[in-house]
C-alpha cells in the first residue's frame, strides 16, 4: 500500500512540478534614471511584429529593425509595446510622399474628353451618385464630365486609391474629430487627398505646404508659424484645425460647399471672377469653364475620390487594415535641444517613424525657442518611457551635442511684415516676384499712386514666401557664415561648417537652392568648408 502511495506522489510531482522546473526564470530589467553620465547606456530594440495584413517577413539585413545598440548614457528599458508598430505601415506612409507630384500635375491637366474605355456602367453610376447626393450636403448630380474624371481615375488611378486609402485610415479619424468640431460635412476629408496625396511635408510649385496644402501668407492668417526648425503647415492637428477655419469662413462667404473649395483651391477672388464672367450663376458646374484650369479639375477630383471611397469594394479596390490610426499615439512637450536620431536610439523609435509621426520638424530636430513650446508625438506605449527617462534623455542630448564636431543649424523665424529699402535697380515689379505679392499690393499697403520709387524709400511688405531673419541665441548658435564683395556688385558666400545649401538659400532673398547649383555648377548636395558660392548669375 506505501508503494502505491509513493507511485501516485512520484506521478503528481511528474505532472505538475516538471514543467515549472524547465521553465526559464529571468528577473525583467529595472527602469532607472541615473544621475551619472559616466553610467552606460544599453538600448535593446526588439524586432517588430508586423501587421498580418501585408503578408510579409522583414530580412535579417533590414536596416529598419536594429539588433542590440550599446550606447555611453543612462541605461533605459526597452518598451517591448512599442516595439510591436507595423514598421511596413510606417514605410507605406513614408512611401507615400512621393505620390504628391503625380496627384497635382494629374489635376491641374485633367484630360478626360480623350478617354474611349469605359469601367461602369452609365445608369448604374446615376443610381450610386444619387445615394451619395442624399448622404452629403455636396452637389451629386449625374453630368458627363463628372462621369469620365471617374471612368479616368479607375483606368489610371486605380492603385492611388487603393493605397490612398490604405494611409487613410491613419489620418481620416483625426481629420474627422476635427470636421465635427467645427460642425463641417466629414466628407471633406478626401479633400486632403487631392490636395496632398496625405503627405504632410507635400510642397507645391508656388510654396503651398502641407495636408492641406497652405500658403505661407494664408497659414500666418490662421496660426500656422514658420522657421528653419518648424513649419506648422506640416503638423497634421495644427493644419487641420486651421483648414477648418478657413473652410467656415468660405462657406460662410458662399454658402455652397462646391464654392467654398473652389475658393480654397483659387481664392475667393478667383470664384467670384467666375461668377461674374458666367453672368451669375453660382452652380459650381456652370462656372467651372470661368475658373483656373486647376480649379476646373479640383472639385470633379474632389467628388470622383469620394465616390470610389464610398464604392471601393465595388470597383475591387482592396482595402489593407492596418493596427493604428493617429490617435494611437500621443505628445509630450519637449523641454530641450533634441534631435530624431537621439529620440530614436534613445526610445527604440525608429527615425523612420519619428518623421512620420512630427512632419512639422523640418530638420528632424526639436529646438528649443524662448517663449514656444514644441511636442514631441510617440506611439502612445513610448511616451511613459520618455517621461520617466527624461531628465536622463535630455542629459545624454546635451552631452552629444556638445561633443558634435558641427554645430545644430542656427534658428532661422519666418516674418510675417518686413520693411524693404529700395536698391538701384529695383522696380515694383521685381520686388513683388522677390516676395510673391502683387505690384498693386505694395502700392496699397504703401500708399502709393504711382510705380516710381527712389533709392532708400523703405516699402512695407507682406510677402507671401517666407522672409527669414536669423535668432541670436546662444543655444542655437553657430559660426557665422559671411558674403563679401566680388567683382563690384557680385557676392559670395563662404562655405561654413554646417553649412548646407538650404541654409545658405534661406539666408538671401531671392536666392534658390536651384539657382546656387545653377551659378556654381553643383550637382549634388554636399558642400566642403571654405568653398565660396557665387550669389549671382556672373562671372567670377
Amino acid at each position: 500500500m506505501t508503494a502505491i502511495k509513493e507511485i501516485i506522489l512520484y506521478i503528481i510531482l511528474l505532472v505538475f512540478a516538471a514543467p515549472l522546473m524547465a521553465q526559464e526564470q529571468v528577473a525583467p530589467p529595472v527602469l532607472e534614471a541615473k544621475s551619472s553620465t559616466t553610467e552606460k547606456v544599453e538600448i535593446i530594440q526588439i524586432p517588430i511584429k508586423l501587421n498580418a495584413a501585408f503578408k510579409e517577413t522583414p530580412s535579417i539585413n533590414d536596416k529598419s529593425i536594429e539588433s542590440t545598440t550599446i550606447n555611453e548614457g543612462y541605461k533605459l528599458e526597452d518598451n517591448s509595446e512599442a516595439a510591436r508598430y507595423d514598421s511596413l505601415w510606417m514605410k507605406e506612409l513614408y512611401a507615400n510622399a512621393s505620390l504628391y507630384d503625380d496627384m497635382y500635375n494629374y489635376v491641374s491637366n485633367l484630360e478626360v474628353d480623350t478617354l474611349k474605355q469605359l469601367t461602369i456602367d452609365t445608369e448604374v453610376l446615376k443610381e450610386r451618385l444619387e445615394l451619395l447626393d442624399q448622404k452629403t450636403p455636396f452637389n451629386i448630380a449625374y453630368n458627363p464630365s463628372l462621369e469620365r474624371v471617374i471612368q479616368s481615375f479607375l483606368l489610371r488611378k486605380h492603385e492611388f486609391i487603393e493605397r490612398m486609402i490604405t494611409a487613410s485610415q491613419f489620418y481620416f479619424p483625426m481629420f474627422e474629430q476635427e470636421l465635427d468640431n467645427y460642425n463641417i460635412p466629414l466628407e471633406i476629408k478626401y479633400l486632403a487627398i487631392v490636395e496632398s496625396a496625405l503627405n504632410p511635408r507635400a510642397k507645391s510649385r508656388v510654396g503651398a505646404t502641407g495636408l492641406w496644402q497652405f500658403m505661407y501668407s494664408t497659414g500666418k492668417m490662421y496660426g500656422l508659424d514658420v522657421s528653419s526648425y518648424v513649419d506648422d503647415r506640416s503638423d497634421p492637428i495644427k493644419s487641420t484645425a486651421a483648414a477648418c477655419k478657413y473652410l467656415s469662413k468660405l462657406y460662410e462667404t458662399f454658402g455652397d460647399w462646391d464654392l467654398a473649395l473652389a475658393a480654397y483651391n483659387s481664392g475667393p477672388g478667383n470664384v467670384n471672377k467666375a461668377i461674374r464672367r458666367s453672368g451669375g450663376y453660382t452652380n459650381y458646374w456652370n462656372i467651372r469653364r470661368n475658373l483656373p484650369r486647376e480649379t476646373a479639375g479640383y472639385v470633379p477630383a474632389f467628388l470622383a475620390t469620394m465616390y470610389l471611397f464610398e464604392y471601393a469594394e465595388e470597383h475591387g479596390i482592396k482595402l489593407n487594415k492596418v493596427e493604428r490610426p493617429y490617435f494611437e499615439t500621443d505628445t509630450v512637450h519637449v523641454k530641450q535641444l533634441i534631435t530624431f536620431d537621439q529620440i530614436s536610439k534613445l526610445v527604440g523609435v525608429s527615425k523612420e517613424e519619428l518623421i512620420v509621426l512630427n512632419p512639422s520638424y523640418k530638420l528632424n530636430i526639436i529646438p528649443k525657442i524662448k517663449d514656444k513650446k514644441h511636442f514631441l508625438r510617440l506611439p502612445k506605449e513610448a511616451i511613459g518611457k520618455f517621461v520617466t527617462n527624461e531628465a536622463a534623455i535630455y542629459a545624454f542630448a546635451e552631452k552629444e551635442n556638445k561633443s558634435r564636431e558641427s554645430a545644430l543649424p542656427k534658428l532661422v523665424t519666418a516674418e510675417d511684415r518686413i520693411r524693404y529699402k529700395v536698391k538701384s535697380g529695383d522696380y515694383l515689379g521685381k520686388i513683388a516676384e522677390r516676395y510673391g505679392v502683387g505690384v498693386s499690393q505694395i502700392k496699397q499697403w504703401n500708399g502709393l499712386r504711382s510705380n516710381n520709387l527712389r533709392i532708400g524709400q523703405r516699402l512695407i511688405i507682406y510677402p507671401r514666401k517666407p522672409v527669414t531673419t536669423v535668432s541670436s541665441s546662444k543655444n542655437e548658435a553657430i559660426q557665422s557664415s559671411t558674403a563679401v564683395s566680388l567683382n563690384g556688385n557680385s557676392k559670395i558666400h563662404t562655405v561654413k561648417a554646417g553649412d548646407s545649401l538650404w541654409t545658405i538659400s534661406r539666408k538671401y532673398p531671392g536666392i534658390t537652392i536651384e539657382k546656387l547649383k545653377q551659378w556654381n555648377g553643383i550637382s549634388g548636395n554636399n558642400l566642403q568648408p571654405g568653398t565660396k558660392l557665387k550669389l549671382c548669375d556672373c562671372s567670377s
